[in-house]
């Protein structure tokens, strides 16, 4: 543990009188700091009212359960996650401590009690998960870390908190784990992994809102694999392979040299499927992809679980994140290249993007996390 920058008698003084506000926050990797945006829920214009200092390579973040606490992974040495306080009525975020982690943690996320940190290691194959204290802050001695396959690059528990799935990019494969949220330890479930086609180069996951099915973004192979989830069991049912990939292009792996022939082929391209979020009422998927810079649109069949494609949307440079705000109403995406962030009008009938207005954030914006509060006394 690195040290402590606020006393935690802060946690005592917390004003729980919220405003009606919503706060997007965007790590800055090369800059090394968060910027912050007052997002209007209502017509989607946005204005920065702070940037608030991290580290070098702050990246991936996550938000706790109860949107009290953001968690910022940085990726420089040495490897750490910082916690902050939110302030619920400006957004402002106070870093509270640094806690270091065991490894380059390229994702982290918390358990839904917002009691244990999640995170992979792409580069050292590595899972761990870290105690968060209950004001907040996280635990510098994991209660486990476990060797893994070949780049590990997301983990997520479901919305029951009984399960946890790690794509693993390198080997082509989901591990799905048991979790113990009493004790924060992952046991291999029965079988302990889905296997996608070999080169597909799994990234991250998104669950449907009411936890019955599972989307991953493929990251080498450009497509997006839909998963019916046995909530008995923790464990996934492919049913659907749908690309991500705007229709005009042709298809070539990183990993591969071969290109798919198609009869509407304008260029040929390496592909880079990133991030990928649902709506809140699961109606509409979205995936961003970073070689042709555009987001994919999806409608979600909310029965079946079943994608269709309806477009891909020129969006910022390299849109390595993305993210929906909690009304569902709005699209962002950081464009790591561009330094911008981009918000899109989502059709409520067609899920449909309209382009709104672009905002300048900082050098390689990757991250987007989005928090709401609501008026309560």
């Amino acid at each position: 543990m690195i040290a402590i920058l606020v006393s935690p008698t802060i946690f005592s003084g917390i004003n729980h009188s919220y405003s009606q506000e919503t706060f997007v926050y965007v790590s800055n990797g090369e800059d090394g700091d968060i910027s912050i945006f007052l997002l209007n829920p209502e017509t989607g214009d946005m204005k920065m009212t702070n940037k608030v200092p991290a580290e070098q390579k702050v990246m991936h973040m996550a938000i706790s359960p109860d949107n009290q606490f953001l968690y910022a992974s940085i990726r420089a040495e040495p490897f750490s996650a910082i916690t902050y306080i939110i302030n619920p009525e400006t957004g402002n975020l106070t870093q509270i401590l640094k806690t270091s982690l065991p490894a380059n943690m390229a994702y982290i996320s918390t358990d839904q009690l917002g009691r244990f940190l999640l995170s992979v290691s792409y580069n050292e194959a590595k899972i761990a998960v870290n105690p968060i204290n209950l004001n907040g802050t996280v635990e510098s001695q994991p209660v486990q870390i476990i060797s893994t396959g070949e780049k590990p690059h997301s983990i997520l528990s479901d919305d029951s908190n009984r399960f946890v799935f790690v794509p693993h990019l390198g080997t082509s494969q989901i591990k799905q784990f048991l979790f113990d949220e009493t004790n924060g330890t992952l046991i291999p479930n029965e079988p302990g992994a889905v296997n996608t086609k070999d080169n597909s180069g799994p990234r991250h996951l998104e669950f449907s809102p009411n936890n019955d099915f599972v989307y991953v973004s493929n990251e080498i192979d450009g497509t997006v694999y839909a998963y019916k989830l046995d909530n008995n069991t923790g464990v996934l049912d492919e049913i659907q392979i749908i690309s991500a990939m705007p229709r005009n292009i042709s298809f070539q792996s990183g990993l591969k040299d071969t290109t798919t022939t198609r009869t509407d082929i304008d260029k040929v391209t390496n592909l880079g499927v990133a991030d990928i979020h649902i709506t809140p009422d699961g109606r509409w998927l979205y995936v961003s992809e970073r070689t042709s810079s555009t987001i994919a649109a999806f409608a979600v069949n909310n029965h079946s679980g079943i994608l269709t494609y309806i477009q891909n949307y020129d969006t910022e440079k390299i849109p390595r994140g993305i993210n929906i705000d909690p009304r569902g109403h709005f699209v962002l995406a950081a464009g790591q290249e561009s330094g911008y962030l981009s918000i899109y009008e989502i059709n409520q009938d067609t899920g449909e993007l309209k382009y709104l207005d672009r905002y300048e954030s900082g050098k390689s914006p990757n991250w987007i996390e989005i928090v709401e509060f609501d008026q309560r006394s």
